[in-house]
């Protein structure tokens, strides 16, 4: 595939193994984050270039294709996996940490994708990755901001898609229906019975930003065998 890769939102799980998974492939891997320094064995090991940058803020976006084009490292992929869950009861839901949720959950992918967006129109071409969650499809109990967020992306993605597409950016939405395996979190996020394989995910996108023009995916929902719909 080849190409220049740009994961907002990085980290360890399903970030690291989207990294491994299109360096593996022959891609240039950018990754930006809050906080770089938790980057640091990922980049080793991918060859990884580390970017710091707050998603929620346009200076900060704008700042990071910045130094992206001076790195020259202009994205032909991007890939938006930043989330913030607030779960609580509704009449004692913190209003700040609402705001933060939409904020990370759907503005920051507004800007990143807007800043990405700018040269793919240059360039004729482009990929737009979104993960998103079954809470952009259903609104959970005990999980309003989370379900507002994830509902504004889906809507976001799916005006992208439509906008964007006949101009070949090519726009997907992933809901990610489950838990994804990470032992460090303990039970039940270590039991790989019940939860989703990052690597598994990892395939999928990859195999989705290569897809022909003629048979794009704008929405795909990935869950483990045992997941209730």
């Amino acid at each position: 595939m080849g190409g220049n890769v740009l994961i907002v939102g990085a980290g360890p799980g399903l970030s690291a193994s989207l990294a491994k998974k299109f360096n593996s492939e022959g891609c240039n891997v950018a990754l930006a984050a809050r906080h770089t320094e938790k980057l640091d064995d990922l980049c080793r090991e991918t060859g990884a270039q580390a970017f710091g940058c707050d998603a929620t803020d346009q200076d900060s976006v704008a700042g990071l294709f910045k130094a992206l084009d001076k790195a020259g490292r202009i994205p032909d992929v991007v890939i938006y996996n930043a989330g913030l869950r607030v779960p609580s009861p509704f009449v004692e839901l913190d209003t700040e940490q609402a705001r933060q949720a939409l904020m990370v959950n759907a503005f920051a992918a507004m800007l990143v994708a807007q800043a990405a967006v700018k040269p793919m129109l240059d360039k004729g071409q482009g990929t737009l990755l979104f993960t998103g969650a079954s809470a952009g499809i259903k609104g959970y109990a005990k999980s309003a901001a989370f379900a507002m967020g994830k509902f504004a992306l889906r809507g976001l993605c799916q005006s992208l898609a439509r906008e964007l597409g006949p101009q070949n950016i090519h726009v997907a939405h992933f809901v990610i229906d489950g838990m994804i395996f990470n032992p460090g979190r303990g039970a039940p996020f270590d039991n790989p019975e019940i939860t989703l394989d990052p690597d598994a995910i990892a395939d999928t996108y990859f195999a989705i930003a290569g897809q022909h023009k003629s048979a794009w995916t704008w929405e795909i929902e990935l869950r483990p065998s045992v997941e209730k719909f």
